[in-house]
């Protein structure tokens, strides 16, 4: 099987689009791999894993599923059957019967970390201060500029519903930690990495490397694409 047999989906988490993708998009595309972002409404945890299931079902063949953030707690919550491995970018990856927010709060918050409350909809923003303090910390001004005017709120009901069996139990895993992340403390990310067995790659990055360093991230998808290729 060679790798261009493999596709990567590629998730966004909070406050961000597929768009927070596209220079690993572009970089995948030159190593031969075909990847598309899979738009999430960041409703409620079910409602995001059925989004993500209906990316998956348009595809042929295996795929590697790389979520950021909040969108680890997505990525391995799908049962699709052609999922064969899991990237997870400084994310979120709760153990069965656990939260979002029991991960995301695990950790001692940065001292730049937004407080973070829902609106009177039940959705979550990131105040617009934040994502240069701490969502993207190494990010450009007009990288900082488009996140800022793109984001999507997430719902609290995403964060609060538990997971069930992972699937990170049955599927290889990778993890890119984070070191210098100042909204999921690297600390929890090396604790959910170790738990999970997974290959673990760190980088002095900060929360948003997929903006921030993308040949970083891109690497790592591609080593997780090369594995799957390999069997």
């Amino acid at each position: 099987m060679s790798i261009g047999n493999v596709s990567a989906v590629l998730v966004h988490g909070a406050w961000a689009d597929g768009s927070s993708w596209s220079e690993v998009i572009e970089r995948l595309k030159a190593h031969g791999i075909h990847a598309v972002a899979a738009p999430l409404p960041l409703s409620g945890l079910h409602e995001d894993v059925a989004a993500l299931d209906r990316t998956l079902e348009r595809i042929d063949g295996p795929v590697v599923v790389a979520g950021h953030a909040y969108a680890g707690a997505v990525i391995g919550s799908t049962r699709a059957d052609n999922v064969k491995a899991l990237v997870y970018i400084a994310a979120l990856a709760p153990a069965e019967g656990e939260t979002v927010s029991d991960v995301f709060y695990r950790g001692e918050a940065h001292a730049l970390a937004p407080k973070l409350s829902p609106d009177r909809h039940g959705l979550i923003w990131l105040p617009e201060e934040a994502f240069a303090a701490a969502f993207a910390q190494h990010a450009s001004a007009q990288e900082l500029t488009v996140l800022s005017a793109v984001q999507r709120p997430i719902s609290v009901s995403s964060i609060g519903e538990p997971v069930g069996r992972p699937l990170w139990k049955d599927r290889p895993s990778w993890f890119l930690t984070a070191g210098q992340d100042r909204m999921i403390n690297p600390d929890t990310q090396h604790f959910m990495a170790q738990r999970m067995n997974a290959r673990v790659h760190s980088h002095q990055v900060d929360h948003t490397p997929i903006v921030t360093a993308p040949d970083v991230v891109t690497d790592v998808i591609v080593e997780a694409v090369q594995a799957v290729s390999a069997r």
